[in-house]
C-alpha cells in the first residue's frame, strides 16, 4: 500500500524539493496541484527512470516554477 505525504511551498522552491524527493529513491509518483488544488502536473517514478529521462520532466518542473506561486507537493511512497 502506498504511503502518501504532502507539502506546500512556493514555486521557487519546487524544483530543489522535487530533486531531494527523488533522490530519495523512494518516491513512486509525484503530484503538483496549485492553491485551488487543480492538479498541475504528475509523473509515476519507476525504479529506472533516472537520469536522462528525468530531464525533460524537471525542466518542465523548473518552467512550472517560475508561473506559479504556492504550491503542493503530493508524494506516494512505496
Amino acid at each position: 500500500m502506498a504511503n502518501r505525504e504532502s507539502f506546500s511551498l512556493n514555486g521557487e522552491n519546487l524544483l530543489a524539493k522535487i530533486k531531494e524527493l527523488i533522490a530519495e529513491g523512494n518516491v513512486r509518483k509525484i503530484t503538483i496541484t496549485d492553491k485551488e488544488e487543480k492538479e498541475l502536473m504528475s509523473f509515476p517514478l519507476t525504479f529506472g527512470v533516472v537520469g536522462v529521462l528525468l530531464a525533460p520532466v524537471l525542466a518542465a518542473i523548473g518552467a512550472l516554477a517560475a508561473l506559479i506561486g504556492e504550491c503542493t507537493i503530493t508524494v506516494e511512497r512505496e
